[in-house]
């Protein structure tokens, strides 16, 4: 019996130390901004990913870390998508900004060499000036 429960008990610290390693290669990982998953953790950790996966307590962390990941990066595409978005709202006014002063200028230009003529014409030499 004696050899049982030294057996059990050293399972059990390797279990715990297994454990340990696991929930600090984690948090490294997360520390560091990289991907959790189980190839990570147990490359990380240098626990199996056998145990990974038959551990429910780190089996849970790890896709619990894993799904947050991925909505991270939906949250940043979905901010990358609203700020083209705004790009093409802002693109999109500044043209029809250019257009407008464009039409703008056309007709300043038109009555510019309306202004010209009217004012050549009053200065148009006469015969009475030239006699």
């Amino acid at each position: 019996m004696s050899d049982q429960s030294g057996l059990r008990r050293n399972n059990k610290e390797r279990t715990k130390n297994a454990r340990e390693k696991a929930i600090q290669a984690i948090n490294s990982l997360k520390s560091e901004g990289e991907q959790v998953n189980f190839s990570r953790v147990a490359q990380k950790s240098g626990v199996s990913r056998r145990f990974l996966y038959q551990s429910q307590e780190i089996r849970n962390i790890i896709e619990e870390q894993r799904g947050l990941m991925v909505n991270n990066e939906i949250n940043k595409r979905a901010h990358f998508d609203k700020t083209a978005k705004s790009k093409d709202v802002v693109i999109a006014a500044k043209d029809k900004r250019i257009a407008k002063l464009e039409a703008e200028n056309k007709q300043l230009k038109a009555e510019i060499s309306i202004l010209r003529g009217m004012i050549y014409g009053m200065n148009k030499p006469t015969s009475e000036t030239c006699n």
